[in-house]
């Protein structure tokens, strides 16, 4: 074989290499964009879920029994109240910007914007009619400030605990009517035991075993 032979067979294999390493080099060069891709993607998740979708906070103290104890791990729903409002029943979470402590307080909603509230007898009532609830709660020793009819403005909203003989809620002046802007989000779930908490100490729930034990 002649040297121009030998040197174009060399040039050959020299292309050759470069063909296939160029493919190799760009792959790599994609497998670790995506890589730090995937990262992003997982840190921007993250951050998503925790600053705009869910919060998970501790019950504290006796005020929800016998719905929620003390110590109850719980996951709050932040998301649901940039697309809609508390509705009657929903239990909140919120933080009062004069609050002392830095937990999450927990409370049922019973009024909404623009009603009257009054607790009367140890009910409640709403514009005039007494409010027929759904879960099971004793009645109330006192009124508190809804002794007399109270108006919630636009932006305001009239909490209880269920545990109603044993709660600082809207009732007393140290809490007053919760804002909106206050709330966090509504307590979805009871992480242990694990429980959906629209579900926990509803009537039908213990009328349903009460039911069960006779049979």
């Amino acid at each position: 074989m002649s040297e121009w032979s030998r040197r174009r067979a060399s040039n050959r294999r020299i292309r050759y290499v470069e063909k296939k390493e160029k493919p190799k080099s760009k792959k790599r060069i994609i497998e670790v964009i995506l890589y730090f891709f995937e990262i992003a993607a997982v840190v921007f998740l993250a951050y998503a879920l925790i600053h705009f979708g869910f919060v998970r906070t501790s019950m504290v103290g006796e005020s929800m029994q016998q719905t929620l104890n003390n110590g109850d791990e719980l996951l709050v729903n932040k998301f649901i109240y940039k697309i809609s409002k508390p509705k009657r029943n929903d239990i909140i979470a919120y933080s009062q910007n004069s609050s002392e402590h830095n937990y999450l307080t927990v409370k049922r909603v019973v009024g909404l914007p623009g009603e009257k509230i009054l607790i009367a007898d140890g009910k409640i009532f709403i514009n005039g009619e007494e409010l027929s609830e759904e879960i099971n709660v004793e009645p109330m020793n006192t009124g508190g400030l809804a002794n007399e009819e109270m108006f919630l403005d636009a932006n305001e909203y009239f909490v209880l605990g269920d545990n109603r003989n044993n709660s600082q809620d809207s009732r007393f002046n140290n809490v007053g009517t919760i804002v909106f802007d206050d709330i966090i989000g509504k307590v979805w779930f009871r992480l242990d035991p694990f429980a959906k908490v629209s579900s926990l100490n509803l009537k039908s729930s213990k009328s349903d075993s009460t039911e069960t034990e006779k049979k």
